[in-house]
């Protein structure tokens, strides 16, 4: 039952290798994707449970024409819209592997070898980064948990069981996740202050310390300031060692959502962005982001690994063999899941193979990239940069000068909806200062000038037929 002879399987294997390289070799000339509506996708695959075997080569073709042309191609070198980045062969096999063997990386006791590994690639992290000895952490599925496990540490260390009147501080170009993750552990709206950016989309440091002030007055607890170390919208970087330095004033934690921007520390630009990351009490990073892995792959550090511990673990009965005459870790004691698998794996492989300076140069050809779009776009006439290129990031739009505001948005966004239906790049749109802006990302490492110089010239095209039709 559930087998499959050994000849059958290589057989199978090698058709998926075939088909991966080349998708991965092809990938560059084909559209970027397409968004279809979801009445034609339930026509397209609803169906009853199977009760029957199906050949899998029939299977794999359904999969082929049913539902690999209706996604948008994220590892598309003109994926230009979001940060989740392209994958590699390496860790693209290392998942294979680790899902072949059905690696257990939650206790010591089942997985040590995998565990130890874990530790070993969270290890280099925390010297990227420039983290003390004591800090540490784990993998876990994206920035979204990442951030939560780390607010969950935070909530036990500085106020214990009693949080009814804990505040927590953010800006207004703080990933959606933050908010979640704070009602997820029990918040209400009043107990988070969300502050305006400054000009620079950051976290403003005098609204901020005047609001410390004001709710410690009221009668709040501030426990938490979040920070960003690359922002969605932006790539915008708060101010860390100052932020730093009011935390250890003030006695609050400081966490800081790098999930997309933290990684640029390996650059030139992202060392002096980042300045004082080392110093703060928790971070999320995403190998899924700035370490070119396969979704999904976040990771969580602690400047005191323990304060991990001190928030999730739990011994009920049936995990006490895991207690007995064992010196290692039980990562499941250090944040929510028991059941782990061995997300490791990719990024200690894929470092391993290519070393941390193949990291370095595709991150730095990645920003080369967003400042020669932003060059580009100000050569153009009517296209106005929102926010110059920061970590990736560059935020733009056409504005010319006789469209009034309100117009102007509404021809941003339809740029969006047009680059999809032309198929050769994407890009994505947002609202900053409360009017629409458009964001090119190029976190890809086969992304070329040409590539951008050829996306602009669409954009440019396609918002000027827009006037005129």
């Amino acid at each position: 039952m559930l087998e499959l002879d050994p000849e059958t399987m290589r057989q199978m294997g090698y058709h998926i290798i075939d088909l991966l390289v080349d998708y991965w070799q092809h990938l560059p000339q084909q559209p970027i994707g397409r968004r279809p509506s979801r009445e034609e996708l339930e026509s397209l695959l609803m169906e009853p449970i199977p009760t029957t075997p199906q050949p899998f080569e029939q299977v794999l073709h359904e999969f082929q024409q049913k539902v690999l042309p209706h996604i948008v191609h994220v590892d598309h070198p003109r994926y230009f819209a979001f940060v989740p980045a392209p994958n590699n062969a390496i860790g693209v096999f290392a998942d294979a592997l680790a899902a072949g063997m059905n690696i257990f990386v939650g206790t010591w006791m089942v997985g040590a070898g995998a565990t130890q590994v874990e530790r070993v690639v969270i290890d280099w992290l925390r010297q990227l980064l420039g983290m003390p000895e004591t800090a540490g952490g784990l993998f876990v599925s994206g920035g979204s948990v990442a951030n939560l496990v780390a607010l969950t540490a935070a909530r036990q260390h500085q106020l214990r069981n009693d949080f009814s009147r804990g505040v927590a501080y953010f800006s207004d170009q703080t990933h959606s996740c933050i908010e979640r993750a704070l009602r997820i552990l029990g918040f209400r709206p009043e107990q988070m202050r969300v502050l305006p950016s400054d000009d620079r989309f950051r976290l403003p440091l005098d609204a901020l310390q005047a609001q410390l002030r004001a709710d410690r007055a009221a009668g709040w607890q501030p426990f938490c300031i979040i920070a960003n170390a690359g922002t969605t919208n932006t790539g915008a970087v708060d101010p860390l060692p100052e932020l730093v330095a009011i935390c250890r004033r003030e006695g609050l934690w400081l966490h800081v959502d790098g999930a997309y921007g933290a990684a640029m520390v390996l650059t030139d630009e992202g060392k002096h962005l980042l300045q004082g990351i080392g110093e703060v009490d928790s971070l999320a990073i995403d190998p899924h982001k700035g370490f070119y892995q396969p979704m999904a792959a976040g990771c969580v550090l602690v400047r005191e690994f323990e304060h991990l511990r001190e928030a999730f673990r739990i011994l009920p009965p049936y995990l006490q063999d895991k207690e007995y005459g064992l010196s290692g870790i039980d990562l499941c004691d250090y944040g929510v899941e028991l059941s782990r698998g061995f997300r490791a794996l990719k990024l200690w492989m894929s470092l391993k193979v290519f070393g941390i300076e193949a990291f370095r140069h595709a991150l730095e050809h990645n920003l080369h990239l967003a400042r020669y779009a932003e060059q580009r776009l100000r050569e153009r006439a009517n296209w106005q940069i929102v926010s110059p290129a920061t970590l990736g990031i560059v935020a733009f739009r056409y504005a010319p000068p006789h469209l009034s505001e309100e117009k102007t948005d509404a021809l941003n966004q339809c740029l969006v909806d047009a680059m999809l239906a032309d198929g050769f790049a994407l890009v994505s749109s947002t609202r900053l200062r409360g009017r629409v802006a458009l964001r090119m990302c190029p976190l890809n490492p086969r992304a070329t000038e040409a590539d951008v110089d050829e996306t602009i010239h669409r954009l440019d095209r396609f918002a000027q037929a827009r006037l005129q039709g």
